[in-house]
């Protein structure tokens, strides 16, 4: 049977290059953590991916839909199913007048510094963040007084089903690191965004005071997720890290960043189960401390119940 399966894959996308065994996660996540996909897909059309997915529905292989690894934390064991990435050959992005049209895998600063270019302001504050406009769109990405319900005006997505659905601004449901695309279990194929007419001087101003800001308040030279926790309502998630006495804390190689409490970083050889253990541990104290429950930000993919 699965030999079965992997012929199937292959048959899908045309060859071995596009479909890979045991593949290391931690060459997919700028976390640089995590075991062997047990099958590792690179499709390059909506009609592969749609096949790819019947091909898991009849072979009761589960599957999970991968954009550059920004936001994941995959276990040591791997993920025993299908990890497909829409992030290589679904990164087009087009321009026509204010209006921005780009694939799911298109990478949000190359968006932003395409915009820019362009003289269109709107896309600003997502310059430094290392997503796709997929994942962008899944939890409603946002950082410096911006989010993706501010610029979206529409978006194509894939039903588990197959059906594609045209969805609107208000139809995708944006709201904190939410929207109706995670709680159906859509796919993103492509989005419109409604951009406005800037100057391009001040644009480039803004986008360089936000990586000014990143560089100066984040752990940019370690592997991380970004934000491990949400924010707790009335709260910050680092403040309250810091407040709890755990900057620097460590389990392993993995670490609360001195720079910024809110991202747990990578120090060079931190496995899954060290990060695991450090953010349920910050959890706890934080708990503990001041009664506030963190939620975590970063997906995890191949552990139990996850």
């Amino acid at each position: 049977m699965k030999q079965e399966f992997y012929e199937r894959l292959r048959e899908i996308l045309g060859g071995e290059d596009r479909v890979r065994t045991d593949e290391p996660m931690k060459k997919h996540t700028t976390f640089r953590i995590g075991g062997p996909a047990k099958y590792f897909c690179i499709p390059k059309t909506p009609e592969q991916l749609l096949a790819i997915l019947a091909a898991c529905r009849t072979f009761g292989e589960s599957y999970y839909i991968l954009g550059n690894g920004s936001n994941v934390l995959v276990s040591d064991k791997g993920y025993n199913g299908v990890v497909i990435q829409l992030f290589q050959n679904w990164n087009e992005i087009y321009i026509e007048g204010q209006t921005l049209y780009a694939r799911s895998g298109a990478l949000l600063v190359k968006a932003a510094h395409m915009a820019a270019k362009e003289g269109l302001t709107g896309l600003e504050f997502a310059s430094g963040i290392p997503g796709t406009l997929g994942g962008a769109l899944v939890m409603n990405a946002g950082a410096y007084g911006g989010e993706m319900k501010d610029v979206v005006r529409e978006a194509l997505v894939l039903k588990e089903d197959g059906e594609r659905l045209r969805l609107s601004r208000e139809e995708l449901e944006l709201g904190y690191r939410t929207s109706s695309v995670a709680r159906e279990h859509y796919i993103v194929l492509e989005a419109v965004l409604d951009l406005k007419r800037g100057d391009r001087k001040v644009i480039d101003a803004r986008m360089r005071e936000l990586k000014d800001a990143r560089t100066g308040k984040q752990p940019l030279e370690y592997a991380s997720a970004g934000s491990t926790f949400k924010r707790p309502e009335g709260y910050f998630a680092g403040k309250l890290i810091m407040d709890a006495g755990l900057r620097g804390f460590c389990v392993g190689d993995a670490q609360v960043s001195e720079k910024h409490c809110g991202f747990v970083i990578n120090r060079g050889e931190a496995a899954a189960q060290d990060v695991l253990d450090l953010i349920s541990h910050v959890q706890k104290e934080v708990r503990r401390q001041f009664g506030v429950e963190l939620e975590l930000e970063v997906k995890l993919l191949g552990f139990q119940g996850s």
